[in-house]
């Protein structure tokens, strides 16, 4: 399975704040993002910060960043960047899927 982690990407400006927002966190040293029903368009994503790994997660790691994703929602986010943007409409964590056939003006709801 950790192969199939090198199809996920994370851009350097989201390292930059999963490690800034882990030095404010004592105790926790990872990003899980995982992967629900619900939401908007049918799943949403879901962003925990954990203080370890889980035996089946794949981690996806930067700069000393660490993202931990579970097998299960490994297959939905398959190709997915995970980036960090800060703009008009305020800051957050972004992923670029394009497994999504659609996706919800919230940025975290998307369709498959």
């Amino acid at each position: 399975m950790e192969a199939l982690a090198a199809n996920i990407s994370l851009t350097a400006g989201a390292a930059r704040r999963i490690s800034k927002v882990l030095e404010k966190q004592p105790g926790k040293t990872a990003l899980r993002i995982s992967v629900e029903g619900g939401g908007c368009s049918g799943f949403s994503y879901r962003f925990d910060l954990v203080d370890g790994r889980n035996a089946d997660d794949i981690a996806v790691t930067r700069d000393g960043a660490t993202v931990l994703i579970d097998a299960v929602s490994l297959p939905f986010m398959d190709g997915s960047e995970i980036d960090f943007v800060d703009d008009l409409m305020g800051q957050a964590f972004k992923i670029n899927n394009p497994n999504a056939t659609s996706s919800c003006g919230c940025g975290t709801s998307f369709a498959v």
